[in-house]
């Protein structure tokens, strides 16, 4: 079975996704604890180890792991977006020291996997001029691999919400022609929040401010600040009536037949709200974890704020799978 590593693996969305198409998942790293109890209590075969992942990759990984170096079949995770204080400098690897990307670096140097997915941010490529990302191709294309990249939008592959991801993929440079890799078709079909919210289970979630739940009665759904009385609207956004712009997160409601827009790692915040199309209150945790396309036996641990983030943070689960399938596609040609 093609097997798998994962680094910074949050609540467990992208290794679900992996594991679904195939994957057999050696071992998981993630920083926070609620989140490790999230995989360990769903998933308590696998491997996580929680902690500094700057402990574990300055180890000898080939040992610690049991694996010959190059027999890895595959790396994964997103390291979050750092500016690199050497950017440009041309240092290869050195460019990256002091952030959370060069230990992933690390990794793929030490173990070199036959094909890594890195996923991140679409601001990862315009993040200081685009150098960061700029840096980070020269060190993949240093390690020994060849990069194809593309933006992927989640609600193209059967994920209700509208998510952009930057998926880049690398293939080790001895395996060129040997190894194809092509991203996954669109989906025909479009989910949409009438897909996954009438029918979801009830589960732990924020509720507005008494003030603020009336405001948003006033919103009808897929609405937003200016289909209100602007007298009301104009109080309730008080120096935000001033700013420019659309402003179209403040008081947006979504509707049922539209997919939910990102899902955030905090139920209400004023300048993106995501109320309920049917009810005036955030979407619960499981309705969260739904747009996310997470299973609804997938438990997540801590407090309810904890969970919020955890879901918020996740890749989605189709999207990872389909991105998954491709790269077990491209291996089974060896």
């Amino acid at each position: 079975m093609l097997t798998t590593i994962e680094l910074f693996a949050g609540a467990g969305g992208l290794a679900l996704g992996i594991e679904k198409a195939g994957f057999h998942t050696l071992a998981l790293n993630e920083f926070d604890a609620d989140a490790c109890a999230t995989m360990r209590i769903n998933r308590p075969y696998w491997n996580v180890i929680e902690g500094d992942v700057a402990k574990i990759s300055s180890l000898n990984l080939t040992d610690f792991f049991g694996l010959k170096k190059g027999d890895l079949d595959l790396l994964s995770g997103g390291a979050p977006c750092q500016a690199f204080s050497y950017a440009g400098k041309r240092l290869g690897l050195e460019d990256a020291r002091g952030t959370l990307f060069y230990h992933y670096a690390l990794f793929l140097e030490k173990l070199q996997p036959k094909m890594f997915l890195f996923e991140n941010v679409r601001g990862l490529l315009s993040h200081n001029k685009g150098k960061t990302y700029e840096t980070m191709t020269a060190i993949f294309e240093q390690a020994g691999y060849t990069i194809q990249k593309e933006v992927l939008n989640a609600w193209n592959y059967g994920v209700p919400q509208k998510r952009e991801r930057l998926i880049t993929i690398g293939i080790r440079n001895d395996l060129l022609g040997k190894v194809y890799f092509e991203f996954p078709k669109q989906h025909e079909y479009k989910p949409v929040l009438r897909d996954i919210l009438l029918d979801c289970p009830k589960s732990e979630g924020s509720l507005y401010s008494e003030y603020k739940t009336k405001i948003f009665e006033l919103v009808p759904p897929g609405g937003y600040w200016r289909d209100i009385d602007p007298v009301i609207a104009k109080e309730y956004m008080k120096s935000c009536w001033d700013m420019e712009g659309g402003r179209t997160g403040i008081l947006r409601r979504m509707s049922l037949d539209e997919p939910s827009l990102t899902v955030l790692t905090s139920p209400s915040q004023k300048q993106t709200d995501r109320c309920h199309p049917l009810e005036a209150r955030p979407f619960t945790v499981r309705e969260n974890a739904r747009c996310q396309t997470f299973p609804d036996d997938w438990k997540f641990c801590g407090s309810v704020a904890s969970q919020y983030r955890q879901v918020g943070n996740a890749v989605p689960v189709n999207l990872a799978y389909e991105v998954g399938v491709k790269i077990k596609e491209a291996l089974e040609r060896l």
